[in-house]
């Protein structure tokens, strides 16, 4: 399965929303920025393993000679500084940054995932509402078409008047649903344009819900669990975490550093670099008490490696539920999807027949009023439990997702 899961829908105006909220989205945008700062620590710490050097200079009257005749003693300078890395404790702690970096670029890619699943089941909503609306609309003209009816019969002096306000009552019931779901829809309709990065004052979304595609390779469990970001993120911060210790333990060694000082000085510009010092010194620095500060340093990054284990195992455990979870939600909504759709067909006939009864005087109106009220309820679920069944499958495509290019990446 691609990383790009959503194209298998087949929308291309959901291609395009998804487009502008993976660029544009600020939530995303904060990720990538924690991304760019742990890859600056990373070359930050990178650096200790490079030779360092400084230069100094400064100007000074060192007489009164010199202060009388405006001439200045001039001072510059460059100073080296080096340690060799013997127990390889520097590159064990640049190691550690290099992983961290690695798990903020996969809580980048989860964070991508889970932008892009919240869209789409955004605009899955939105085409159930504006579905809904249509349904709900029929059914409004169709208990407008039953009250006409019933007040007809009722000038005739057939039926009684409780029959039409017992209509009118299902009506303006009817009428209050499509100003809920006019309502739902709009706020829906800004929540996916937040998402994409746009304001709310935006285009109109016209959405519509596809057919469920076709379920997608599961594999071999663990390999697919072990692609997902979140996944890759608590695995890498756990090898952080053991650079870590092993750098706290490596920290209890000797170091070796190596310093060098080149020093040049003289009253003016000229004569500044005729006299010079040069001077090349090793150090072997040793930790002798510390009060136990050190080993509870590396105490500490023991303990917090185990952590980490265990969120490790916990993220493997729970990728597992999720992909579990989806499989047993989608295969179960499909029979209650089968067991709507003949529970509807079983209300159509029924209230086709109890209403040719009622017209014809053979039956009350309290039954064709029930019947009435099943079918459209019916119908209304029925739209839910597809909206839903396209949701689990978005739960399973996101429990299986890999990473995937954003964009950013390439700039």
């Amino acid at each position: 399965m691609t990383g790009r899961w959503w194209l298998v829908f087949g929308i291309d105006s959901l291609n395009d929303i998804m487009n502008s909220a993976l660029d544009s989205n600020f939530n995303l945008e904060s990720y990538w920025q924690r991304l760019q700062a742990a890859r600056a620590v990373h070359r930050r710490e990178s650096s200790s393993l490079y030779p360092g050097l400084e230069a100094f200079a400064d100007a000074s009257t060192g007489n009164s000679i010199n202060w009388q005749t405006g001439r200045q003693d001039l001072n510059a300078g460059l100073n080296a500084f080096y340690e060799i890395d013997l127990w390889g404790r520097l590159r064990t702690s640049v190691q550690a940054e290099e992983y961290r970096a690695g798990a903020a670029f996969s809580d980048y890619r989860a964070a991508a995932i889970s932008l892009s699943s919240e869209v789409v089941i955004t605009w899955f909503s939105i085409a159930a509402a504006q579905k809904q609306h249509e349904i709900i609309s029929q059914q409004l003209r169709t208990n407008e078409t039953m009250e006409s009816l019933i007040m007809e019969r009722f000038i005739n002096g057939i039926v009684r008047s409780v029959d039409i306000l017992r209509q009118r009552q299902l009506t303006e019931a009817s009428r209050q649903q499509l100003a809920r779901i006019s309502a739902q829809e709009q706020m829906l309709q800004n929540r996916l344009k937040i998402l994409s990065g746009r304001s709310p004052r935006t285009t109109r979304v016209i959405a519509s819900l596809p057919s469920l595609p076709p379920m997608p390779e599961t594999g071999i469990a663990l390999k697919l669990l072990n692609r997902r970001p979140d996944v890759q993120a608590a695995w890498l911060r756990l090898k952080a975490a053991d650079k870590d210790l092993t750098s706290a333990i490596r920290n209890r060694y000797p170091r070796l550093s190596l310093s060098t000082e080149t020093a040049f000085r003289g009253d003016n510009i000229s004569n500044m670099f005729e006299n010079w010092a040069y001077s090349l010194a090793a150090n072997m620095l040793a930790p002798v008490f510390y009060a136990g500060e050190l080993k509870a340093e590396a105490d500490r990054n023991a303990a917090v490696k185990q952590q980490l284990l265990k969120d490790y195992r916990q993220a493997l455990l729970t990728a597992y539920r999720e992909v579990e979870d989806a499989l047993l939600l989608e295969k179960q909504q499909l029979l209650i999807i089968e067991s709507l759709d003949e529970q509807l067909a079983l209300a159509e006939q029924s209230y086709g027949r109890l209403r040719s009864e009622y017209f014809n005087g053979l039956g009350n109106y309290l039954d064709v009023l029930t019947a009435l009220e099943e079918l459209q309820k019916l119908q209304q679920q029925q739209l839910t439990a597809r909206q839903q069944l396209l949701e689990y499958r978005v739960g399973l495509y996101r429990a299986l997702a890999g990473g995937f290019e954003t964009g950013r990446e390439t700039r």
